[in-house]
């Protein structure tokens, strides 16, 4: 495992393009001045790391392994035109650029957010020239979700004739963002977010590498630091390395260490600012809040009514009942739920002052029904998961496959359909990704009507007998 570093550096910098952490030809740049000022004005770190060879490429193995099909066709240069599908920071740009320095192929890029039809005519007039002298071209699109179908069609003639290959960058499914008929003479070749074991080799790369990285900056990065940026980046080499100069930056500037706690304030957002001269408005609410989670229905409408005769806002209030009604209730009563957005709802209808009555309805109602906090722990430890594991692929059984690439791609395979079992339910079956298989986020309450959820529950998983 990657251990304490006095690292990070200054020196001869090759230019780059940005994703992945990887690297693109061009002159080499003198680098002048201070760790701190390469910092502030070089490109970003995303940007100069871009790996300008195949082998410096991370993650997709099943693309870019010894025997990926990405892998042969770069090496014997006979690409098919094709769609490289991708979350952001997964290296489909990098991967254009590693092909533009190993093919024989004229290489040409347009970028679909700023080039349209007439720059592509434009790349196909120099393509006719070179192909009379018997060069291929290879032109890359980024972003080709952005073309619209008419911009889109405009490639199928020269890759019909074989004028031009295509390679089209994007992050969404290409079912439904690129035309059928180009999808038809392309290869989809699926890229899939960046494994944590890949982000961390990219990171431990931009750690030691003197020229492009950082290399001499006397800043030690903690391993646990290293691994947590790697898991909070979700796959994403760009964002991972750009959390990496943010807080090399930052520590730079305070004990030099990039330790956990300095990770999180790199990443957490800007406080919200309330005005002072509001905080016994808050106090009030607060107290309205804490009376009916601790089922006093008489101080509850009591700071409600000291809420509504101050001139306090009725919909504020209607909101926060509305929310307390999930957030404190939950299912162990459900019904509070429709009681505070029908309060909503009459209020909005009759107004002041007759208005006042379906709101001291629903905060006495809410103040006295059996309580839960289920529905938050739930979904506060399924936020953690995401944290933690980042975006997990969808396992393929259930994934629909409403195409036939998505039915090629395994999608759906596998899936059994709860409503042709007894009871509706598949004993054994799973929903989660494999690697949270297992884990509970719901754990219902014995509260109301929770009590009987945690015992049907209980015996759908086989942990109680009928």
């Amino acid at each position: 495992m990657f251990e304490p570093l006095a690292a990070f550096g200054a020196g001869e910098n090759e230019p780059a393009d940005a994703q992945s952490g990887h690297g693109s030809s061009g002159a080499s740049a003198a680098v002048q001045g201070s760790a701190g000022s390469r910092l502030g004005s070089q490109r970003p770190l995303a940007d100069r790391l871009r790996p300008m060879e195949l082998g410096e490429v991370r993650g997709q193995p099943q693309l870019l392994g010894p025997d990926g099909p990405l892998t042969r066709a770069i090496a014997a240069d006979r690409l098919p035109s094709m769609i490289l599908w991708g979350p952001p920071g997964s290296g489909k740009t990098t991967l254009a650029h590693v092909i533009a320095r190993r093919t024989r192929h004229a290489f040409e890029t347009l970028n679909a957010v700023l080039g349209g039809v007439a720059e592509l005519r434009l790349i196909v007039q120099r393509a006719t020239e070179r192909q009379r002298l018997g060069q291929g071209t290879i032109v890359f699109v980024d972003e080709i979700h952005r073309f619209n179908r008419a911009q889109q069609d405009a490639f199928l003639p020269h890759v019909e004739s074989g004028r031009v290959t295509l390679i089209g960058a994007t992050t969404e499914n290409p079912s439904f963002s690129v035309n059928a008929a180009v999808l038809s003479r392309c290869q989809v070749f699926h890229l899939e977010a960046l494994s944590n074991e890949a982000l961390v080799e990219i990171l431990e790369r931009a750690l030691v590498d003197q020229d492009k990285g950082l290399g001499n900056t006397p800043v030690r990065m903690l391993p646990e630091a290293l691994m947590q940026l790697a898991q909070s980046s979700r796959g994403d080499a760009r964002r991972a390395l750009g959390l990496l100069e943010g807080a090399v930056e930052l520590a730079r500037l305070g004990a030099g260490v990039v330790d956990l706690e300095l990770l999180e304030r790199c990443r957490q957002e800007q406080p919200l600012l309330y005005d002072k001269a509001g905080e016994e408005h808050y106090n009030v609410v607060s107290a309205l809040i804490k009376s009916m989670r601790g089922s006093d229905p008489d101080a509850a409408i009591y700071w409600l009514m000291r809420m509504l005769d101050a001139g306090d806002d009725p919909l504020f209030v209607s909101r926060r009942l509305i929310i307390f009604a999930s957030e404190d209730v939950g299912n162990a009563d459900p019904r509070a739920l429709e009681v505070a957005v029908n309060a909503d709802r009459a209020f909005r209808r009759m107004g002041l002052p007759e208005g006042v009555y379906p709101l001291a309805h629903a905060a006495l109602y809410l103040a006295s029904c059996p309580k839960s906090n289920a529905v938050g722990r739930a979904f506060k430890a399924a936020r953690a998961a995401i944290a933690a594991h980042g975006a997990l692929p969808v396992p393929r059984k259930l994934r629909n496959a409403v195409t036939e690439l998505m039915k090629d791609d395994g999608y759906g395979d596998g899936y059994q359909y709860p409503h042709d079992s007894e009871g509706s339910y598949v004993p054994g079956e799973t929903y989660l990704p494999d690697e949270l298989l297992g884990q509970r986020y719901y754990e219902p309450s014995d509260q109301g009507l929770e009590r009987s959820i945690a015992e049907r529950l209980a015996r759908l998983r086989g942990e109680i007998k009928e």
